[in-house]
């Protein structure tokens, strides 16, 4: 364990791309069931470093918890070839992760993206996930909240030029939808979103990432991803929307709950696009949800 408190193991993808994940907690043998943490479109394992850190504690569970970077983004390497960076490639590196690890069974925590990777790997390697948070993210996405992802993702100019700007700077894009955020989550989302380059705070992802998303307009037809939602409600799920979400809507969620009559909804009070997991009441919602798959599998 090193003094962050995770491991750090670094792996290659099908097409021997360099990736990177973080281990927390005691990294138990299979068939115990671990926790993989995967992020929003841009974001990185540091996101969920609050979070893994109290699931792996005795109050959380004493879960083994594991948080991916996606290629081009956090530690993971950059792709030369940006069309890779594709829902479809990135379940293959999720796959890869859990090859790497010894993984065949785990619970899923995907935000944003992460719940969009979750869609589709249902439809590819079922047999992985044990149960699944969908995180403020659903099988119909709206557009307005998609949108002003576009927008503030590729914001000129924007970004902080030192890191006692960038709690300021953050707070500015998001806290009409994070009324509940204190200083110091600001800080915690700083060092989250952005990498130190020579002192300077620089966001942590290849920008090809964010320029996918300019080709959007408010016509733009979005798939539902009602099937493979069905292929997931088939096992445990927790739902999880931001009280002031553009992206999920309550109707979809009222929708996810008529199809799956077991999935579990919760709503993060105070909190937009997409929750802070590890605050207050998400936090207890996620531990009580995994726990209870955990101690339900067969050991």
């Amino acid at each position: 364990m090193n003094q962050g408190g995770f491991r750090e193991h670094r792996f290659l993808a099908a097409d021997d791309l360099q990736l990177y994940v973080r281990s927390y907690g005691l990294v138990r043998p299979t068939p115990a069931v671990p926790i993989i943490c995967l992020p929003g479109l841009t974001r990185n394992s540091r996101d969920f470093h609050e979070l893994a850190i109290f699931l792996s504690s005795p109050c959380g569970g004493g879960h083994t918890v594991f948080s991916l970077d996606y290629r081009g983004r956090g530690n993971s390497q950059r792709d030369d070839d940006k069309s890779h960076y594709s829902i479809a490639i990135e379940t293959t590196d999720v796959i890869a992760a859990c090859t790497h690890l010894g993984i065949d069974r785990a619970v899923f925590i995907g935000t944003s993206r992460g719940g969009l990777i979750l869609h589709h790997l249902i439809g590819v390697a079922p047999g992985l996930i044990a149960g699944a948070v969908l995180n403020d993210i659903g099988p119909v996405i709206e557009i307005e909240g998609l949108l002003a992802i576009r927008d503030y993702l590729n914001k000129e100019p924007g970004e902080p030029t030192s890191w006692s700007m960038a709690p300021g700077c953050l707070k500015e894009l998001h806290g009409a939808d994070f009324p509940i955020l204190g200083e110091r989550d600001w800080l915690q989302m700083a060092k989250a979103v952005y990498r130190d380059e020579d002192g300077t705070p620089v966001p942590d992802f290849d920008v090809a990432i964010a320029q996918q998303l300019l080709g959007l307009t408010a016509e733009t037809l979005l798939p539902d991803l009602w099937p493979q939602y069905g292929a997931l409600s088939r096992m445990p799920l927790l739902v999880i929307r931001g009280e002031h979400s553009r992206l999920l809507s309550e109707g979809t969620v009222s929708e996810m709950c008529k199809r799956h009559s077991g999935t579990v909804a919760f709503t993060a009070r105070g909190q937009g696009h997409a929750p802070l997991l590890h605050l207050d009441g998400p936090r207890q919602a996620v531990s009580a949800f995994v726990t209870a798959i955990t101690t339900a599998a067969p050991s």
